[in-house]
């Protein structure tokens, strides 16, 4: 028992430290001297010789040879025990400095994981989510409405009037700061089960769950719509900002891209009235204007293939000959035949459906210059980017996967971006153009001129291409101040090392002025009509004089 006393500290020493540990030592080396001791005499008492008992080996086993036997075979069997137990020691130490060190690389994998869901889901300048967060949010949000009709959602779209100026007169460096205080007061006026997130740039976004009814959202609008108004104190400046606020309230139907897109027609319409208000997404109110009912025949068009791609030459200007085309959307209608861009277009961005049709038009491009390829024609393709589409996370790599799946050359795919779009989010525009061109896929600003974009946001932003507007090109061969601003726009393209598209083009006199000024392509009615694409390469097809399909070359 004292034996198995002794065992049971010694081995409880393992989790002692210190004092308490040099404690037990002398405990069990006291117990275990104890257990010896006892069966020593134990022994003794229990070997008893009867008198006259003959002892064989009386004459062969001395005292003195025994104690010496003894001693020998003790002083062997502690120096055993020393070694093993300094061997032990430093085993077990070792084992603690890789549980301590292992403890440590656990906390420390535990704290960077931490750190990447923050930096994966949340703004770094701001703080808030970003739009990654928002979506799971959203998508959430949106499962559980479904279950519970009597409680709504809502989306507001936050974009602050005025911050340009801010950037401009100021830096960045005080424009970061403003957005970080103006995060930190919408922040404040929300509720805990409210979700705040920036979108990019000035634009913030707020999802509202467990609503009873709209008024409640647009009461909590009109109150960040104040928020935002009140001064803000950055380095020692009072600075003064509006908010133009987008609202839509889930009706029970729809996707959440649909009802983002419905908060963001929504902002956008606040700021066509001028900014600093609210603006509510009304159903009836797009219904009225949408009269003759396209929109419910457009959420089906795409599964009935009715969207098709019509291609308008794009001539060079020193040559005359085609190089490339723009692809252009078109819409037979069963019914209504062939109906305008302009009549379902403004519909598709309103509802969201501009999304899915957009790629559509991406990967229907990609095939159609795979199919050209096939039949001898290598020839750029320009393909219209909306805003939603940029927002999109993974928009650069459905465009990576359909040129891949198609297995075109990149170069041979031009991505036009909008001068509005390109000011919308800077910095998100940029991010893409950078990795298009990094993929080889050339970039375009389309209707330049007619934005607000500044002559240094045009160098910062690497598109390959500048279309000139038809604004530009209507009165350059009768208007001496028209020629002179584009004469003063291809210089400055020139110089930055962009090529010079004008649109437009309808009168030979027209044609004559721009090649004089320098510009590198032209397109328009002059040349030809957006045409379906087996007319571009049938050589028995009737085209508009002068242009020709034989006038088709290696781009």
């Amino acid at each position: 028992m004292a034996s198995a006393a002794a065992l049971l500290i010694f081995f409880g020493m393992r989790r002692l430290r210190g004092l308490q540990a040099r404690l037990a030592q002398v405990a069990a080396a006291l117990v275990m001297g104890a257990a010896i001791s006892g069966m020593h005499y134990t022994g003794m008492a229990a070997a008893g010789f009867p008198e006259g008992t003959l002892c064989l080996s009386a004459d062969a086993l001395g005292g003195d040879n025994l104690g010496a036997l003894v001693i020998a075979a003790t002083v062997v069997l502690l120096s055993i025990t020393l070694v093993t137990s300094i061997i032990d020691a430093r085993l077990q130490a070792h084992a603690n400095r890789l549980a301590n060190r292992l403890e440590l690389t656990n906390r420390e994998l535990q704290e960077a994981n931490d750190e990447l869901q923050r930096l994966a889901f949340n703004d770094p300048l701001t703080g808030v989510p970003n739009l990654a967060r928002f979506d799971d949010r959203l998508q959430h949000a949106l499962a559980l409405a479904s279950r519970r009709p009597d409680r709504r959602i809502a989306v507001l779209f936050i974009d602050l009037d005025g911050f340009k100026p801010v950037n401009d007169s100021w830096g960045h460096a005080v424009g970061d700061q403003l957005l970080r205080q103006v995060a930190g007061r919408l922040r404040a006026l929300c509720r805990a089960t409210d979700t705040l997130a920036r979108v990019g740039g000035d634009e913030f976004v707020l999802l509202l769950e467990d609503l009873d009814d709209a008024v409640q959202a647009e009461v909590l609008a009109r109150r960040l719509l104040n928020a935002v108004g009140r001064p803000f104190e950055v380095e020692g400046h009072e600075l003064r900002i509006a908010a133009s606020i987008g609202l839509a309230v889930h009706d029970g139907g729809g996707d959440g891209l649909r009802l983002k897109a419905q908060a963001d027609a929504a902002m956008y319409a606040a700021k066509r009235a001028g900014g600093n208000q609210v603006e509510l997404f009304d159903p009836a109110r797009h219904r009225a204007a949408d009269p003759s009912g396209l929109l419910s025949d457009l959420r089906s068009a795409l599964e009935r293939q009715e969207l098709c791609l019509f291609y308008q030459p794009k001539v060079c200007g020193r040559s005359g000959r085609v190089r490339g085309v723009e692809a252009l959307l078109r819409w037979r209608h069963p019914a209504r035949g062939m109906v305008p861009p302009l009549d379902f277009i403004p519909l598709a961005e309103a509802h969201g459906l501009i999304v899915p049709i957009g790629y559509w038009v991406l990967d229907e491009a990609c095939r159609q210059i795979a199919q050209w390829c096939a039949r001898g024609r290598r020839l750029h393709v320009a393909v219209n980017i909306s805003a939603l589409q940029v927002r999109q996370r993974d928009f650069v790599d459905r465009i990576d996967a359909k040129i891949r799946r198609h297995g075109i050359d990149p170069s041979l795919l031009i991505c036009e971006f909008t001068e509005s779009v390109a000011m919308d989010d800077v910095q998100r525009t940029q991010q893409v153009i950078d990795q298009l061109s990094a993929m080889g896929v050339r970039t375009a600003f389309d209707d330049f001129g007619t934005g607000h974009s500044s002559l240094a946001m045009l160098r910062q932003l690497g598109a390959h291409e500048l279309k000139i507007d038809r604004l530009f090109v209507k009165d350059v061969a009768s208007d001496a101040q028209a020629r002179g601003v584009m004469q003063a726009v291809v210089q400055l393209a020139h110089a930055l090392g962009k090529r010079v598209v004008a649109e437009g083009v309808e009168t030979a006199e027209q044609r004559d002025v721009l090649v004089a000024l320098g510009c590198d392509e032209l397109q328009g009615f002059y040349f030809a009509r957006p045409m379906a694409p087996e007319h571009l390469i049938d050589d028995d097809a009737t085209a508009p004089v002068p242009f020709s399909p034989s006038t088709f070359v290696e781009a």
